[in-house]
């Protein structure tokens, strides 16, 4: 192949490897830019979006990962770009201000070590020889050695290990070439050891990504996974991406038929849409530990231990919380005014302003204004008179 047809190759090969690529709107799930298949609208760690250059380095493979389409056992074409083609397309796109920066993964060819290799001269050939500044995010090869790592937050803006799954028992079921504690936890210990406060690469983002549905585990597991992630690893971002069906090996419990009802009204069986919305619940989740100030505990499961796929899980807690309401508007503080549904960090801050210049809202009519997604107004705020 030559460079323009690799890359058309491998870069949609990286669709299976998409984060925060759900939505609610008709265009909002896994959509990529419109000049080609390799320039992605992504989700940033710190927050806000941007177009990246967003490719594998290779689809050669020697791990056996159940839900990978690109797993050693399966036939289908390889191939390989080199250090030199991607800087050169990339660089291209940098001339002409069109993307952000780049996004760099790979299959394991070989072995982690080797594969950190090829993936770290990608990016020494542009920090070194082309003098590139800007945004540039590695992946981290599970088993990687902890020089391996070092060198690649010298060289990256961020970097990400995927966790794949919230426990050992779920990880087992994906992939039988990996080791969970070796591999991926001890991995994202030594970044997060050499990226904290005072330590040689502090400022090196690191975030990570779950595999929503290939295997076994319930949202409560992922969710706690995700608590730990942020508490204990200080992780920028943790990312969800929902698995999907028909690549995987057929004895993953992603490929089985799954138990009814799933949370679909009248029973039923989880689809591919249905598992995008998992995905973007967990996604809800995300922004309630992160921004909202949930504790893990109310967190609203359902009995069988997942997210409700009918309403979203703030919506779900104020129903389960009756107590907590109704909320005076004009002197409940920020993380209670977050607790409602329909508002959110936006429309709380305008309410906040208004209050701070002295002005108090009477009417629901007025709440409208400041608030305009809030709906049934009334069941959540007593108004001043």
């Amino acid at each position: 192949m030559d460079t323009q047809r690799k890359l058309e190759f491998l870069a949609d090969a990286s669709q299976y490897d998409l984060a925060c690529a759900c939505g609610t709107q008709k265009d909002g799930h896994r959509v990529r830019g419109p000049e080609g298949k390799w320039l992605y609208p992504v989700s940033l760690p710190n927050g806000g979006t941007s177009i990246l250059l967003k490719t594998l380095l290779s689809n050669v493979c020697v791990n056996q990962c159940r839900y990978c389409p690109f797993r050693a056992s399966r036939d289908v074409p390889r191939t390989t770009l080199s250090a030199e083609e991607i800087a050169s397309v990339f660089l291209g796109y940098v001339r002409q201000q069109k993307i952000h920066g780049l996004f760099l993964s790979s299959g394991v060819l070989r072995d982690a070590d080797y594969t950190m290799g090829r993936l770290l001269a990608v990016a020494a050939l542009l920090r070194k020889r082309h003098q590139y500044r800007g945004y540039i995010h590695l992946k981290i090869i599970p088993g990687a050695s902890d020089a391996a790592i070092a060198e690649a937050l010298s060289l990256a803006s961020a970097v990400s290990l995927n966790v794949e799954a919230p426990h050992r028992a779920a990880f087992r079921q994906l992939s039988p070439t990996k080791d969970f504690d070796r591999d991926i936890v001890g991995g994202i210990r030594k970044i997060h050891e050499l990226t904290a406060p005072g330590a040689p690469y502090a400022g090196v983002k690191q975030t990570t990504q779950f595999v929503v549905g290939a295997a076994d585990e319930k949202d409560a597991d992922i969710v706690r996974a995700t608590f730990g992630l942020y508490r204990r690893m200080k992780l920028s971002r943790v990312y969800f991406s929902a698995y999907q069906r028909g690549l995987g090996d057929p004895q993953l419990p992603g490929e089985r038929p799954q138990e009814p009802n799933g949370g679909l009204p009248g029973g039923g069986l989880l689809g591919g849409s249905d598992l995008l919305t998992r995905e973007h619940r967990l996604y809800q989740v995300d922004w309630l530990i992160r921004k909202y100030g949930f504790s893990d505990a109310e967190i609203p499961f359902q009995p069988d231990g997942n997210l409700s796929l009918q309403a979203d899980p703030k919506t779900i807690w104020a129903q389960r919380n009756p107590q907590f309401f109704p909320l005076d508007v004009n002197k409940a503080d920020r993380f209670e005014l977050l607790r409602v549904p329909g508002l959110g960090p936006i429309a709380v801050k305008r309410i906040l302003t208004l209050r701070a210049e002295g002005s108090r809202i009477r009417s629901l009519h007025e709440l409208a204004a400041v608030a305009p997604r809030l709906h049934g107004g009334e069941k959540y705020f007593k108004l001043a008179r």
